[in-house]
């Protein structure tokens, strides 16, 4: 429901009602405001930029099957393999079942292959041991010193078109999609949060959304929205991992180095380029880190000795993605990859405000449900999540022009991007689709 409020003849305050705000289009928000639609809950979710904006839009492209935290984090692992089953059956058009190798190089790296092993069946990750000579045929650009392959069940997930995916299917089950919104302020009255201020970037209106519930899934920035409503501080550790892209592609699988996680020891194979990551360094902004030339450098050197051809190829871009880590005193590469939801009513006595932190794009749907849940216990409606099971729509799955119209975009637009269908170029503009998806889920606000 809205109303308007004239301040003056030349500012204009729309006023939402929405039982529930999401703060962030990021994977975590995105799937919480799905799940609370398809419980019937009125919500509303604002981002400051596009869906997938910040985190969410700079990972790396792994779906992740928990492998690589087996050892160090089992619960992470526990989860990133169901939900890499949950992704692959409710998005199919948004994963490649590339499948994952972990490459044993050194001594140290067959050392650490039995406690690896252990761990894999502890927590229920399917694996096998394959011979190199079979992996050197499917992959002949890795090192040919590999003494032992362990298989897998990576993936990739191609991160815009899921979140965009997402998004859709939200809108259309009633949630409201506001990106380009940010937040302003925190309304708050007594030791109650009532609702946000947002600027629409678009429209240039200031606008305020009166809530039940306010959820602060901002990643990296939920510290902002905490200052914004009064508290002090939340528990994250906002840690950069950089990432670099090479001009091709060079592994068709998903390609680990076999050792406790560390540097440059990921190469995923995502469209045309193999992407190399990562680090782990903690920031005080978000929003300035700056990446090096030796970041770049360490990274490459480290991925050579997985692909020593890396060391020839031209890098065409790195980028950084800030990740909101679960504070805690060991360092950043040590930290859990878990999520955390924190019921502010409960940590610091005012009602109204949940926040999300923690996490990986793998699990942004649990992580969804989890606050979903809260979230409905809170508002007295008992409805379980459906996220697991809901078929999340792809371009394929609705009217492109009819839905275009309706938000008063031009069909041309949407005709020059539908016409490659059949052309040489069909495959370049499938990303053009995605992004149709995520203008129509924002609809015409």
């Amino acid at each position: 429901m809205s109303t308007f409020l004239m301040l003056n003849p030349l500012h204009i305050i729309m006023e939402i009602k929405s039982t529930v705000t999401v703060i962030g289009g990021g994977v975590s928000g995105l799937f919480t405001a799905l799940d609370l639609a398809l419980r019937g809950i009125d919500v509303t979710l604002v981002d400051r930029g596009d869906i997938g904006y910040g985190t969410s839009g700079k990972f790396h492209g792994l779906l992740h099957s928990g492998a690589r935290y087996a050892v160090t984090d089992p619960d992470s692992a526990r989860e990133c393999i169901q939900e890499n089953k949950i992704i692959s059956k409710i998005a199919p058009h948004t994963v490649k079942d590339t499948g994952g190798v972990f490459l044993g190089i050194t001594d140290d790296d067959l050392q650490f292959s039995e406690t690896f092993i252990k761990a894999l069946n502890k927590v229920g990750i399917e694996s096998k041991v394959i011979d190199v000579k079979e992996v050197l045929q499917k992959e002949p650009f890795i090192n040919r010193d590999t003494k032992m392959a362990i298989w897998v069940p990576d993936k990739v997930v191609y991160g815009y078109d899921l979140l965009a995916s997402v998004a859709i299917t939200a809108s259309l089950n009633g949630a409201k999609i506001l990106t380009y919104n940010e937040v302003v302020e925190i309304i708050r009255e007594n030791n109650n949060v009532k609702g946000v201020k947002v600027l629409d970037k678009i429209n240039n209106n200031t606008n305020v959304i009166k809530s039940d519930i306010i959820v602060n899934t901002a990643g990296p920035w939920s510290f902002n929205i905490i200052k914004m409503a009064g508290l002090e501080e939340i528990p994250i550790m906002p840690t950069a991992g950089i990432i670099v892209v090479f001009d091709k592609r060079v592994n068709n699988m998903v390609i680990n180095r076999l050792r406790p996680p560390s540097d440059g020891d990921i190469i995923v194979p995502y469209a045309d380029s193999s992407i190399l990551g990562t680090t782990a360094t903690i920031i005080e902004d978000p929003d300035n880190f700056t990446i090096s030339d030796e970041d770049i450098a360490m990274l490459v050197n480290e991925g050579a000795y997985l692909i020593p051809k890396l060391k020839n190829m031209r890098v065409v871009r790195s980028y950084a993605s800030v990740r909101p880590l679960i504070k805690s005193e060991v360092s950043a590469r040590e930290a859990s990859r878990d999520f955390r939801i924190i019921d502010h009513e409960k940590e610091n006595g005012l009602s109204g405000l949940v926040s999300v932190i923690g996490g990986k794009f793998t699990t942004g749907r649990l992580a969804g449900e989890r606050v979903a849940d809260l979230v409905s216990s809170k508002l007295g409606i008992k409805s379980a999540s459906k996220t697991a099971t809901t078929k999340l729509l792809s371009p394929n799955d609705i009217n492109l022009l009819n839905y275009a119209e309706k938000i008063r975009l031009p069909k041309v637009i949407v005709r020059s991007i539908l016409d490659r269908k059949g052309s040489l170029d069909e495959e370049r503009y499938l990303s053009s689709l995605y992004i149709l998806l995520s203008l129509i889920s924002r609809g015409t606000m």
